[in-house]
């Protein structure tokens, strides 16, 4: 089983702090633990929201919000990792998405590379970056209900067009919360409550994609993760196709 340990950020990251060397190698510890192992599936942290977008489509609408962000409904229902050359070419792919899936809420913020955090220099002559655009949940995804038929030959035909075009990294679904659990590690103590989930207010700072045996080998990495990142909220969401 794929499970994504989602965590949240805060105002010291979104204020644009660059992590200690120390977290650098506490992080780089435990993934490379699991890489090791050979489960790791993905990785990523994201940019602040300053250097992002929010879409909202509605009956046709789209409305543009720019960055710095302030959560909302921050239930993730899916995600793209996209190479493009710019902020703009992302939120034309990502538009094209809701053109065929229908009315929801995207935010496209840049993925963060190691020369972002001062680990490296960035290749010479690089012309493209890494974006990710993360849908939000629905009350229908919520729901279990499945894509129509019409959201599903839309969205598989420019999946085929942006493999195509050099342009899609990735895709990653998640099944409703309800299946998810929610971690929390604050004030010295750590909490697990099993979803549903109203919603969370909190903007997502970056993920780990890992094949587990069992949910409950999820929650015990998550709680060992927590303690090297500190006072955080993951939430800890099955993957689906």
């Amino acid at each position: 089983m794929k499970f994504m340990f989602m965590h949240r950020t805060n105002t010291h990251w979104e204020s644009g702090a660059s992590p200690s060397m120390e977290l650098v190698r506490k992080v780089g510890g435990m993934v490379g633990e699991v890489v090791r192992s050979g489960r790791l599936v993905a990785a990523d942290g994201l940019r602040a929201s300053s250097q992002g977008v929010r879409l909202n489509f509605a009956n046709g609408k789209r409305t543009l919000t720019k960055g710095p962000l302030v959560g909302n409904n921050e239930l993730i229902g899916g995600f793209a990792v996209m190479k493009v050359a710019s902020l703009d070419e992302a939120i034309e792919w990502s538009t094209k998405f809701a053109n065929a899936y229908g009315d929801l809420e995207i935010d496209i913020r840049p993925a963060t590379e190691p020369w972002d955090i001062g680990l490296g220099a960035k290749p010479e002559g690089l012309m493209t970056r890494r974006y990710i655009a993360m849908h939000k949940a629905t009350a229908k995804s919520e729901a279990g209900t499945p894509p129509t038929e019409a959201q599903v030959r839309g969205v598989t035909a420019l999946l085929d067009e942006m493999t195509k075009a050099g342009v899609l990294l990735s895709t990653v679904g998640v099944a409703p919360s309800r299946t998810a659990v929610r971690v929390r590690n604050f004030g010295g103590t750590k909490s697990v409550v099993d979803g549903p989930f109203a919603e969370s207010k909190e903007l997502v700072g970056g993920f780990v994609i890992i094949d587990m045996d069992s949910k409950a080998a999820a929650v015990d990495w998550a709680t060992r993760y927590a303690d090297v990142l500190g006072e955080v909220e993951f939430d800890i969401l099955q993957v689906q196709g």
